[in-house]
């Protein structure tokens, strides 16, 4: 079995040939990691999260959360405070410089990723759309605990 044959390899592969195809619009004119604008995606659309939420909601780990969220905050187009129910953990919100950021950057972005998707056949696009959801479900049915 070659490794291109592997699904996990060939998904991983697609995801990230697409996500840094988006990355070029946030990262090249607005100066934005990856990490950055996947924190600053979430907290556009949410009053205010904790760092765990956020590594959960990312898939990025608490150290990269950290790391972005600090830059961020020098940026100032978020605010960290220390949470009042976890000292360990941090509480982060937009600010209006990052809210008027990401309304920039946004339909840029969107418009990137409907030009990839709308090269594919819209069939094709259904069933790809299809086979995500029902992925992520048994995905979700299968999962194991971490130890």
């Amino acid at each position: 079995m070659s490794l291109e044959a592997f699904f996990p390899y060939r998904l991983a592969i697609a995801a990230e040939a697409f996500s840094r195809n988006i990355a070029q619009v946030y990262s090249k004119e607005y100066g934005l990691t990856r990490e950055e604008w996947r924190l600053l995606y979430l907290l556009a659309n949410a009053e205010r999260l904790d760092s765990q939420e956020l590594s959960r909601r990312t898939t990025l780990d608490k150290v990269q959360v950290s790391r972005a969220s600090q830059r961020l905050e020098e940026k100032k187009f978020i605010s960290r405070e220390i949470s009042t129910t976890d000292r360990r953990l941090r509480d982060l919100s937009i600010t209006e410089a990052g809210r008027s950021l990401f309304e920039d950057i946004k339909p840029k972005v969107d418009a990137r990723a409907a030009e990839m998707l709308n090269a594919i056949p819209q069939v094709d696009r259904a069933a790809l759309d299809k086979g995500i959801e029902a992925l992520i479900l048994a995905v979700a049915t299968h999962n194991e605990p971490a130890d």
